[in-house]
């Protein structure tokens, strides 16, 4: 145990008061945990957009075979990264590696950001980038969101001499909506060489069939970092395996901060195998499509509204915080998990991943007993 001397008091202190303000970030809450409150065998969890088929099974199997070579360093992902510059016809100088796409945006913070430098982005995102950035010590501003949209020409408005990064997510987690090709277009038109973009596509599989969806591959702007991953579609979300795309002089100064030997072997070696799975993939997405219209017509014929999405989970906006907390409560009792969104800034609001069909009736039936119950209005 180690025990603070209280006689001892430091003359500066031990930790930078953007530290000690921090909130860490806090996950779903896990299966096992409500199993041992609550006494219950099952469970479902439709709280941290997972894939609800399990993992990738070429993704398992190339983890599996990797496994006879654990004595040896891995090789930073390198082979990990020249088959997807193969894949995406780029040079492996294009493409990084990571313990998830979190990681990665851990080292673009340490890479880029100076001490007045500024970063950017929307209220209501991924919240572990607030967390990243805050952790630097940086001024973060935030523009709201705008009918639960990134509001791009808000965003474009703040920028100053001292912006150095503007985070964007498409689609955003946790409200599933896109800002189109459009927007996207006239917004990087107002935005100066100087700043650089993380464009956070951690959900792209299910939106690139939108004909109005921007893919960055298709953009290619030498001041934009795209940041992908290998956890929601591919299912590998417990390996931490994340990968991105920039130009070689973004790539090249992030290799020089990254951890010498990240991702590990095994996350390498999944994200390669999960790459050619290209039946688990089609499965996947059409479970999610399917899942998509039937629970959204669900939740809506209960007298939910459910903000569009094109993502693998919905966004409920409700009367207030109370009706989050005993819908969320409630659900508990009946071995369902949802997510609510008040650490994401969005207090009056429940995400709900899409599950299979036997998840999604699941859910359905506890939300009935919810509404005979009166739990809400």
């Amino acid at each position: 145990m180690y025990l603070l001397n209280e006689h001892r008091t430091p003359t500066v202190p031990l930790v930078p008061p953007y530290i000690e303000s921090l909130e860490p970030y806090k996950a779903g809450k896990p299966i096992a945990e409500l199993q041992r409150e609550l006494g219950i065998t099952r469970v479902v969890k439709l709280a941290s957009n997972e894939n609800p088929l399990g993992a990738s099974p070429l993704g398992l199997a190339a983890m599996r075979a990797a496994m006879d070579e654990l004595q040896l360093y891995p090789n930073g992902g390198l082979d990990l990264r020249d088959m997807l510059a193969r894949q995406y016809n780029l040079r492996v100088e294009n493409v990084i590696a990571g313990s998830g796409s979190e990681g990665i945006m851990s080292n673009i913070i340490r890479a880029f950001l100076c001490d007045d430098d500024e970063v950017l982005t929307s209220e209501g995102t991924f919240i572990g980038f607030y967390v990243l950035a805050r952790s630097r010590g940086t001024r973060l501003i935030t523009v709201p969101l705008r009918e639960y949209r990134f509001d791009l020409p808000a965003i474009a408005d703040r920028i100053t001499a001292h912006t150095k990064i503007i985070y964007l997510v498409n689609p955003n987690n946790p409200t599933g909506t896109i800002f189109t090709r459009r927007e996207f277009d006239d917004f990087m038109g107002r935005v100066p060489a100087h700043v650089l973009i993380i464009l956070d596509e951690a959900y792209f599989e299910y939106a690139r069939d939108n004909p109005s969806y921007p893919d960055s591959m298709h953009y290619r702007y030498d001041n934009v970092i795209t940041l992908r991953t290998f956890s929601k579609v591919y299912g590998l979300a417990g390996i931490r395996i994340g990968y991105g795309f920039a130009h070689d002089a973004l790539i090249r100064n992030l290799l020089k901060v990254k951890l010498p030997f990240e991702p590990s072997t095994l996350a390498a070696a999944a994200g390669i195998g999960a790459l050619a799975d290209a039946e688990f993939l089609h499965r996947s997405l059409a479970v999610n499509a399917a899942g998509k219209k039937s629970l959204g017509a669900a939740l809506t014929a209960i007298g939910f509204s459910v903000v569009p999405t094109e993502a693998n989970f919905f966004c409920i906006p409700l009367q207030d915080e109370g009706t989050v907390n005993r819908i969320f409560n409630g659900l508990l009792q009946h071995g369902v998990i949802v997510r609510p969104l008040k650490a994401f800034g969005l207090p009056h609001c429940l995400r709900i991943t899409i599950g299979t069909a036997e998840q999604n009736a699941v859910l359905m039936k506890a939300l009935e007993s919810l509404n005979a119950a009166g739990t809400f209005p």
